[in-house]
């Protein structure tokens, strides 16, 4: 029995992924499971991934993507900060009022960057 490798670098997965499709190894999935476990990664996924290095992909790393863009800077953070001290009673919903541009997720965050902070 093998000895299971656990939380594998992505990049790491689709290079065995690559090399077992270079030698024409057949069951690349259940090799994959074998070693690093059942959540691996998906069989639809391994395919997809032998399909694209069989139509000449190289590179075994996550493509770069657009995404959203930030709105979020330093001095918006300064002023979410400023407004925290300000008015000690407050709710998320209260700065997601005040700072619509920012989304509530990136405002808990910098509200418990804040308060971890303070703790200091």
């Amino acid at each position: 029995m093998f000895k299971t490798i656990a939380n594998p670098a992505d990049c790491g997965v689709r290079s065995v992924i690559r090399f077992l499709n270079a030698n024409n190894v057949n069951e690349i999935h259940r090799q994959l499971v074998e070693i690093y476990g059942e959540n691996v990664m998906t069989d639809g996924m391994v395919r997809k991934w032998v399909r694209q290095f069989i139509d000449g992909r190289t590179n075994v790393h996550d493509e770069v993507r657009s995404g959203r863009p930030s709105v979020v800077n330093d001095g918006l953070v300064a002023k979410v900060n400023e407004k925290i001290r300000e008015k000690r009673r407050f709710t998320i919903r209260m700065l997601c009022d005040e700072f619509s541009q920012i989304s509530k997720s990136a405002l808990h965050e910098n509200f418990t960057n804040c308060l971890n902070y303070r703790k200091r």
